[in-house]
């Protein structure tokens, strides 16, 4: 209706994140960055590592990042829509 928020992709339509469900979220997206920024740093300062398994390790940082950047988007969904409310906001007046 009028008053969803749901988005069409190519996977289908996706209406909504609830609030718990977008802290899970948002935390496993911030989890993912803290992890490989800090993996990247010791990688890319450790002397004893090849060239090859930096690169590898940092393009696998990268690809992890891009996820959790999406994981962030779909979190995202959560937020209310000015001037709109849910279903589960409505009063009932009908009686």
């Amino acid at each position: 209706g009028p008053t969803s928020r749901a988005t069409t992709t190519v996977f289908g339509t996706v209406g909504p994140v609830s609030r718990r469900d977008a802290i899970i979220l948002r935390s496993a997206a911030v989890w993912t960055v803290f992890i490989w920024v800090t993996r990247i740093r010791n990688i890319l300062g450790d002397e004893t590592r090849a060239t090859s398994f930096k690169v590898v390790h940092v393009v696998l940082a990268l690809v992890s990042v891009a996820f959790a950047a999406a994981i962030w988007r779909v979190a995202a969904r959560s937020r209310p829509v000015k001037g709109r409310r849910n279903a589960r906001d409505r009063v009932d007046t009908s009686s």
